[in-house]
């Protein structure tokens, strides 16, 4: 969900396709909305040379999207050797199966057991290991509670899913998706990049940030402020969150307010939680 128009460190206003980094290639699914922005970016990983290829996020059930991937994987001499995914929203999630199947049968590993096919699990921690290439799990609940990053230490980059979008802010999916997990999230990912030098992120959503530290600390001033405008609100009468929502998130398109009546409920939950409502 994009309700702020200019983050740091992006240089590139369109989402491109192509090769992002040594080991990251994108491709952009054609399912672009006001949630989804230019659509769902598809990562392609792999070692340079290698002949095996990890696919991050094949996004929806498009079945000529995942035909396109999978022919981008083979024309690059590659066969797909596993599907990660960042979370099981439908725009990231909804064609693995299938894709799958068009690559054959190669597992699909997730958070959640029940996107998971024909392998192992996924967690915090992990770290995926294919022809070459290493792949660092990392946890980033907030936006949904089974949100996975994944790290790419040999090109300084991280894959954000929808934990930190290249345009605008994400949403937190109340009631699975949880404020105060998502502020340590930000947390976490802000000792990253710093303990990493990270140079690039590459969300699930819009273009490639060049400015992890200043993205990340964004982020975090947003999420405050947000929280102080949805506390200011709820004291000066506005109960419901639909009418936090048109008091606080005024200047947001109206095709995004049922999404951010979402976050409205997940950050008066927080502030539930820590007495301030």
């Amino acid at each position: 969900m994009t309700d702020a128009s200019e983050l740091p460190g992006r240089p590139d206003e369109a989402v491109r396709e192509g090769p992002v980094t040594a080991r990251s290639f994108r491709l952009l699914a054609p399912n672009p909305s006001p949630m989804t922005l230019d659509g769902t970016n598809t990562w392609i990983l792999a070692e340079p040379g290698a002949a095996e290829a990890v696919v991050v996020d094949p996004g929806p059930a498009d079945e000529a999207h995942l035909r396109r991937v999978a022919e981008a994987v083979e024309h690059a001499g590659r066969r797909v050797a596993v599907t990660l995914l960042t979370h099981g929203h439908a725009d990231h999630s909804g064609g693995a199966a299938r894709f799958a199947e068009l690559t054959g049968g190669s597992p699909v590993r997730a958070l959640d057991p029940r996107l998971r096919l024909g392998g192992e699990g996924l967690a915090a921690g992990d770290v995926v290991r294919v022809a070459g290439l290493e792949v660092e799990v990392v946890g980033t609940p907030g936006h949904t509670s089974d949100s996975l990053s994944f790290h790419l230490p040999a090109d300084d980059a991280l894959l954000t899913g929808d934990t930190v979008l290249g345009r605008g802010t994400t949403i937190i999916a109340h009631p699975d998706g949880r404020l105060g997990e998502y502020l340590d999230t930000l947390r976490g990912l802000r000792e990253l990049a710093e303990r990493t030098g990270l140079t690039a992120v590459l969300p699930g959503h819009g273009p490639t940030l060049r400015d992890p530290g200043g993205a990340i600390d964004y982020y975090l001033v947003h999420r405050a402020k947000r929280l102080a405008e949805v506390e200011t609100a709820y004291q000066a009468g506005h109960r419901t969150a639909p009418e936090i929502v048109a008091h606080v998130y005024a200047d947001v398109d109206r095709a995004l307010w049922p999404a951010a009546e979402l976050s409205v409920l997940a950050q008066l939950d927080y502030l539930r939680e820590h007495g301030l409502v």
